[in-house]
């Protein structure tokens, strides 16, 4: 969903999060999340390391661009894209991302 488009009001289905289409939302619901209230207080690192260990792969590092900003939208943050996190993810990140994990 683009995020200047979401209304915080109405946000009752994963896919109605900024960033957040069907792949996204399968993402989310192989983790056990399967509504935006479960993202309160969440740390986007542990969300990706999860989807990793799940899916047996290392995901893309831009899904953690996105888990950041979905976690930031349910604690109360603004709706931004997902690469308005890119910059944040790669200084404080690097680590989870990388392909020794």
């Amino acid at each position: 969903m683009n995020p200047a488009k979401v209304n915080r009001g109405k946000v009752s289905r994963l896919t109605d999060l900024p960033n957040v289409g069907p792949s996204v939302a399968r993402d989310l619901q192989l983790l056990g999340i399967r509504t935006p209230s479960q993202l309160v207080g969440r740390d986007p690192a542990e969300l990706y390391r999860a989807l990793c260990k799940r899916t047996g792969t290392r995901q893309d590092p831009c899904v953690l661009d996105v888990f950041i900003s979905i976690t930031r939208f349910a604690d109360g943050g603004p709706a931004r894209p997902w690469w308005h996190y890119t910059a944040e993810r790669k200084r404080k990140f690097a680590n989870v991302t990388s392909a020794s994990d």
